[in-house]
This record gives structure tokens, sequence and C-alpha cells, in this order.
């Protein structure tokens, strides 16, 4: 396949599934071009080992729940470089692994060179992965994952769930996983607002292998979560950082410090992601093949890690912006975590509607315990002004009433 942008482009607009995803294909001819230094040249992308005793993965990994997904756009994610895949049981309503497994019975070959995620709901416990996993490798016509992620862990969403990491039930149900041969690490994604405590606990328990978190590069250093990504660094943990692109939702695109650089600002901010060694890779839901060439083109072009004064202003102009996100500052996690109101859920969920025009939004809103979503009982306007980037959560939960009412 030839390698050039114009045929890149060329294949996606005249793929089948062009019709059914007109708008974010025609919304790929508005964003700028991958920087002239950094082309798609189907050679992997820069690698990064996983944890301790890892392998190596590209420093890019594609999500699987976006709508242009098919097995023609996972051959231009593969020319580009990106051998990173994360997808999961309820993605596209269960379409996703299914596209994963009609690419992989197309191009046998490459399963042994990608590194295939996908994740399950054990809502009884950790001990139903064993039954589950046997349902995700039918869905992916594979006789093995390379991850196998509890999806989304939260003690709203898992009952006694914090344990989990080091609880003696868990570590044997890894134990039985690995040696069955059907996953080859096991862990979590995690985008609630104990993720420091689901940190610690997995850096106490030992054998979690990967943790996929939402992750910020905004945070101070030396505080809570900084020292929960050291702590499971330390202990041999991979490090996949996912919801990086939601802080810069509705900044400028190019500011001149960055310019300097060669990068946009939405480039800088993936930099400032890899700038923390301790990140193994960062997972991206990458919605049309200009998105696509950004974001590899912005692991192509990473030589060094961004100064501290660079990653400042990149933190200055999210501030300067309105969105519905937090990055995750250490007021709206704690007040998350005591509270037991599900700001960052709700404040995700709309962020989906709104960004990605995820219907589904809906119902995952109202999967949430009714007291989590009761905005009667907290002070947001309190929360607002506590925030360090000042997101509007009244606004917000309008917004969400509004939306999924």
């Amino acid at each position: 396949m030839p390698n050039s942008r114009r045929h890149f482009l060329k294949t996606a607009l005249t793929l089948p599934l062009a019709l059914a995803v007109g708008p974010s294909l025609l919304h790929a001819a508005e964003t700028p071009a991958a920087p002239a230094s950094a082309p798609s040249t189907g050679e992997i992308l820069p690698t990064r080992q996983l944890g301790k005793n890892g392998p190596q993965i590209s420093m890019l990994s594609m999500g699987g729940m976006m709508a242009a997904l098919s097995p023609e756009y996972l051959d231009i994610a593969w020319s580009m470089g990106i051998r990173c895949f994360d997808t999961s049981d309820c993605y596209l309503k269960g379409e996703s692994e299914k596209i994963f497994g009609a690419w992989l019975a197309k191009y046998p070959e490459r399963r042994k060179e990608i590194f295939l995620v996908t994740k399950d709901h054990p809502k009884n416990g950790p001990e139903q992965l064993l039954e589950q996993i046997d349902r995700r490798l039918a869905a992916l016509g594979t006789s093995y994952v390379d991850a196998f992620y509890i999806h989304g862990i939260s003690p709203k969403a898992y009952q006694g769930s914090l344990e989990w990491p080091k609880s003696e039930a868990f570590k044997k149900v890894v134990e039985e996983l690995k040696k069955s041969g059907k996953c080859r690490k096991v862990g979590f994604s995690c985008h609630d607002a104990q993720v420091v405590d689901f940190l610690n606990a997995a850096a106490q328990g030992g054998f979690v292998d990967v943790i996929m978190l939402s992750y910020s590069p905004f945070f101070t250093k030396g505080d809570a979560f900084d020292a929960a990504l050291d702590a499971a660094y330390k202990a041999g943990i991979g490090l996949i950082a996912m919801k990086t692109m939601r802080a810069l939702g509705e900044v400028p695109k190019r500011i001149p410090e960055f310019d300097k650089l060669g990068l946009t600002t939405h480039e800088a901010l993936f930099h400032a992601v890899w700038s923390d060694p301790r990140i193994s890779a960062v997972c991206s839901m990458i919605n049309n093949v200009a998105e696509m060439e950004m974001n590899s083109g912005a692991a192509r072009s990473f030589k060094k890690p961004l100064t501290a004064a660079q990653i400042d202003l990149l933190k200055g102009v999210a501030l300067a912006h309105r969105r519905a996100f937090c990055p995750g500052c250490p007021s709206c996690r704690a007040f998350g975590a005591e509270s037991g109101f599900a700001l960052q859920d709700i404040s995700r969920f709309v962020s989906y509607y709104e960004m990605d025009g995820r219907l589904e939004s809906r119902e995952l809103y109202h999967a949430l315990p009714a007291l989590a979503r009761d905005a009667s009982r907290v002070d947001l306007a309190a929360l607002r002004e506590a925030c360090e980037f000042k997101t509007d959560y009244p606004e917000i939960v309008r917004r969400a009433e509004r939306y999924f009412a």
C-alpha cells in the first residue's frame, strides 16, 4: 500500500463506511495536516515498555468505539504504525470486537504483531472474568488477548471493588487467566474519583499487570496522584493514559510557543503526557484519518520531554477556555470520593454526548445509582469555585438533566 498522505485520505473517503460516518470524515478536511516532519511511513510507531515485565507497545493506542471503525479503517491505522488497539464488550453495542475479529481474519499474520486489549464488566466479582474471557475471545476470533481489563472499576459500579486490586480472590483470578494462556496481562481501567486509591491498592497487591487511567499532565508534583502513580510504577505496573484530550476540547488549535516546536496545541498535549516516563502509551479515540495522522505524527515527532514551563503554559491555555471536563484536580477528586456524587462520570457522559455524538450516553447516565446523580444534596457552585480549572459543574449538571432526562 502506498504510504503518501494523499493515498490515505483517498482510501478513507472511498471506503463504504464513508456515507455512514460522513460528518466525522468531513470534519477531517477541516483539521490541520500532520507536520511534514512526521509523515505516515508505515513503520511501527515508537514504542515503550509496558511495566516492569511487559512487552514493547506503540506509544499510541487506538480505541475501538468510534463510528468510523471498520476493517478498512484498521488497515489505515496499521499503515500509520499503530500496533496497540483497545476495545471492549460494550463498544459500538458489541460490534467493535467483531470488527477487530474480521480484520484479524483477513490478516492473521498481524495478530502476533499487535497488542490487543479488551474489557468486560464482572458485576458479580472478579471471578466472573474467568467465564467472560471466553466470550471476548469468541467475539474477537482469537485464542488470546494481550491484556484483559475490568472495565471502569469504581465503587459505584462494582461493590467492594476498592479491595479487589489487593485481594486474594482477584490475585487467583489473574493467575488462572494467565496460566490458561487466554490473556497475557490482566488489569483494569479507571476514570473514577478514587483513582488514587485504586492505584495504591494495586501497588500494594502487587499482582495487577496494567492500569489504564484518566490522566492529565497538569497535576502537582508530589501530590497524592503523583505519589500513587509512582507507587504503581515502582510496583512494575504498566500505565496507559486515557481521556487526555478531554482537557483541550475547546482550546485554540495553535499558539506561537508551540509553533516553534512544530506542534499544534493538541500535539503538545500528547507530548506533555509522554513527557512522563511512567506512561507507556496514550489510548485515544481517533475519529477520522486526519486525527490519525495528527496523533501518529505526534508520536513520531516526540524526541524529548517538554519542560515544566512548557507544560505550565499548556495548562494555562486549558484554564483559559471553557470545557465540560476537569482533567482531574485534587479538589474534584476529593469531592467525588467523599460525596458519592458522580460528578466526573456525569461530566464524562456530557462530553461523550457533545463532543463525540454518543447517544448511548443517556443509558450510561441512567445506569448510575439515583443517589450518585442527585445534585440537590451537593453544593455545585462551591465545587466550581474550588476546582482548579473552574469547571462549571452547575451548568454541566443542567445540561446532563436536559440531555438525558
